[in-house]
């Protein structure tokens, strides 16, 4: 049994019932910073987790030049696999706060397309009830 603990995300800022177009779109804003620097992020310790399983390997190989005992020797080399696996494994995850970020980024700018003709209507007369959203999509 794993001891990671599900994340639960807060909800979003709720106003008069509705998401408010601002809100959102700074919402996603934010998660695709927080991608992008997650991505970033990633890349750095997949580059260091490489750097360092070479210098593993590269004392192990003067262990083995200095007849060192092989159980050390071996366990050094087991720790250079140990951190290519971590290399790997975070440019999996790079991978994917990529595809996130892309996500998030084409979603921002779908909402825009869709709902900033709205927004504007309704900021420009508030007095005046506007259109279910959709209504003014060109196609």
């Amino acid at each position: 049994m794993s001891d990671i603990v599900p994340y639960q995300a807060p909800p979003l800022p709720v106003k008069g019932g509705r998401l408010g177009f601002l809100s959102l779109a700074a919402k996603m804003a934010a998660l695709a910073a927080s991608a992008l620097s997650l991505k970033e992020g990633l890349w750095v310790l997949k580059h260091r987790m490489e750097k360092n399983a070479d210098h593993h390997d590269r004392i192990s190989e003067m262990c083995g030049e200095a007849e060192v005992e092989p159980r050390f020797t071996g366990l050094i080399t087991d720790s250079a696999k140990a951190l290519r696996k971590v290399a790997e494994a975070s440019a999996e995850v790079a991978g994917a706060a990529d595809q996130m970020e892309a996500n998030s980024r084409g979603f921002c700018d779908a909402h825009k397309a869709e709902y900033q003709g709205v927004y504007e209507a309704v900021k420009a007369r508030p007095d005046v009830q506007q259109a279910k959203p959709g209504f003014y999509r060109k196609r």
